[in-house]
């Protein structure tokens, strides 16, 4: 029988090995620790919101990472040109967030509250990604963890674009 750690170390390095591949294909220009995004604004019920849009795969991969804070009026908007399963993962993250799938309608599929950032290299590999329920978004919105429970968004929650 094979001991504890005859088992560990080879699913460790196989870990490690998979979150180095990982980083490594993310596009570069995406790894920039400072990238400007396009701005637009807006509405979830009744909060008004200026969002970063993540609308090419470099946006989209690159996301939030880095970035230090997001207020509650500011979140990022990731648009697709069709409905379809979106996930979502927390690599180089540095504060949970909560993140709200929305259909071409604006109408609320998913939310997923308190979406906890990787917090190292090996669980980089093995990080929660979380797909909306496998249900179909052309908007994923992310916005700081407390969001959702702040301004009491629900799946009747409506999202309109003012401008993006």
């Amino acid at each position: 029988m094979a001991s504890r750690a005859q088992v560990l170390i080879p699913i460790a390095i196989a870990a490690v090995i998979i979150g180095v591949v990982g980083v490594l294909t993310i596009p570069s220009d995406a790894k920039l620790a400072e990238t400007k995004f396009p701005m637009g604004t807006i509405k979830l019920d009744d909060v008004i919101l200026d969002v970063q849009i993540a609308e090419t795969d470099s946006q989209k991969t690159r996301g939030l990472m880095f970035q230090k804070q997001l207020q509650y009026d500011q979140g990022m908007i990731f648009v697709f040109n069709n409905e379809q399963i979106v996930p979502i993962w927390m690599l180089n993250m540095q504060f949970p967030l909560d993140i709200i799938w929305f259909d071409s309608s604006g109408n609320v599929v998913h939310i997923a509250k308190n979406v906890a950032p990787c917090k190292s290299a090996i669980e980089t590999a093995t990080c929660t990604v979380d797909n909306g329920a496998g249900k179909n978004a052309k908007y994923v919105l992310e916005v700081t963890a407390g969001f959702v429970d702040k301004f009491n968004i629900t799946e009747n929650s409506k999202l309109q674009i003012i401008s993006i």
